[in-house]
């Protein structure tokens, strides 16, 4: 029988010290990939890793928003994340377990010490019961609800109709609060390959799901000159 691998990706902007560690950990029989931004790692089978070591202050996105990504993502909420950082104070801290890290390990330090921690969350991992799955096909702020199931949209309880369109953009935002996607991500993202779109199309569909949203039309927010986010 084939002998499982425990696949690690490693995140930090510092390349040096991702090679250093790359080494280390597969000596120790890991298999281990690199990514040196927050953007690089979210476009990696993540869903895949059985342990991510997330540094948090790195150019671009942060590792505090890339873990908040992972944990709203029903596909990679369970992988386990150890933060690697120079951010060791309690409040750094705090904000890490809050997001849903499973360890907080302060810069400078030793290898072993990494490894150690490491085998510490995986058995902790594997000691853990299998939980039934609850699978809740919703995307939630205040009183605005998203059903992806039945593709509908409430405010503040009452429904309001979109088109399949604005219907896309709402989710893509909603679903990824404050990362800001330019005109280009979200025609890639919502309009089908083979339809030329302007960018003049996206900002008008973007005045209309604002203007449906009522209260929650300024959480649609602009950053000039990057694109459209999800404001909380």
């Amino acid at each position: 029988m084939e002998e499982k691998v425990t696949r690690i990706l490693v995140v930090d902007d510092e390349e040096d010290l991702c090679e250093i560690l790359k080494f280390n950990l597969e000596t120790e029989g890991y298999e281990v990939d690199v990514a040196n931004s927050g953007e690089e790692a979210l476009d990696m089978d993540i869903a895949n890793c059985h342990l991510i070591l997330l540094d948090v202050m790195m150019g671009g996105m942060s590792g505090f928003a890339v873990a908040r990504e992972l944990r709203e993502n029903s596909a990679t909420k369970h992988v386990p994340i150890i933060f690697l950082t120079a951010k060791g104070t309690e409040n750094d801290k705090i904000t890490g377990f809050n997001i849903g890290a499973d360890d907080y390990i302060s810069k400078p330090f030793s290898i072993r010490e990494v490894i150690l921690r490491i085998r510490a969350v995986l058995r902790r991992m594997e000691s853990k019961p299998i939980a039934e799955e609850v699978s809740h096909h919703t995307l939630t702020y205040k009183g605005l609800v998203v059903d992806t199931d039945r593709k509908t949209v409430r405010v503040n309880g009452e429904d309001i109709e979109l088109t399949k369109t604005e219907y896309g953009i709402l989710c893509t935002l909603l679903e990824h609060r404050g990362r800001v996607f330019s005109r280009h991500d979200l025609i890639r993202r919502i309009w089908p390959m083979d339809v030329i779109v302007s960018d003049r199309t996206v900002d008008v569909n973007i005045t209309r799901v604002r203007k449906k949203l009522g209260p929650y039309a300024d959480n649609l927010a602009t950053r000039l000159g990057f694109g459209y986010y999800f404001d909380e």
